[in-house]
C-alpha cells in the first residue's frame, strides 16, 4: 500500500492526513502528538479511530491541520484518519460509523447580530 490521504473538518478546523504503512508514528504540523495535543483527552480522541479498528501500530500518520482551536482540530484529525482507514479497507466503515467518526459535525458558531451584545444576548432592556 502506498500513501493514502483524506481531509477532515470540524467547526473552522481543517485537517489533511497522510497515512503510510509504518510503526505508529504521529507527526502533526512537524511536532509529535504529545507536543501538539498536550492533553491526554485530545490524544485519545485523535487515536480513537485506530483503537476502534485495532490498527494501533500499523500506520505512520502525518497531519497538516489549521484553523479553529485544539478541540476542533482534534476532531478534524480523527475524522480524516477515519476516512483514510475506510479508504484502506471498506470493512472498517461498519466499525467506525457507530462511533460517529465518519459524520461531519455541522454545528458552527452563530454570528453576532447587530443591536445585540452577542449572537443571542441582548443589551439590558429598560422600560423607562
Amino acid at each position: 500500500m502506498e500513501q493514502k490521504q483524506a481531509v477532515g473538518r470540524r467547526k473552522t478546523s481543517i485537517a489533511r492526513v497522510y497515512v503510510t504503512p509504518g510503526n505508529g508514528d504521529f507527526n502533526i504540523n512537524g511536532k509529535k502528538l504529545e507536543e501538539y495535543f498536550p492533553l491526554a483527552v485530545l490524544q485519545d480522541r485523535v487515536q480513537h479511530p485506530y483503537g476502534v479498528t485495532e490498527t494501533g501500530g500499523k500506520y505512520d500518520t502525518k497531519v497538516n491541520v489549521k484553523g479553529g482551536g485544539i478541540n476542533g482540530q482534534a476532531d478534524a484529525v480523527a475524522m480524516a484518519i477515519s476516512r483514510v482507514l475506510v479508504g484502506i479497507d471498506a470493512e472498517y466503515r461498519a466499525l467506525l460509523k457507530p462511533h460517529d467518526l465518519l459524520t461531519r459535525d455541522p454545528r458552527m458558531v452563530e454570528r453576532k447580530k447587530y443591536g445585540q451584545k452577542k449572537a443571542r444576548k441582548s443589551f439590558q432592556f429598560s422600560k423607562r
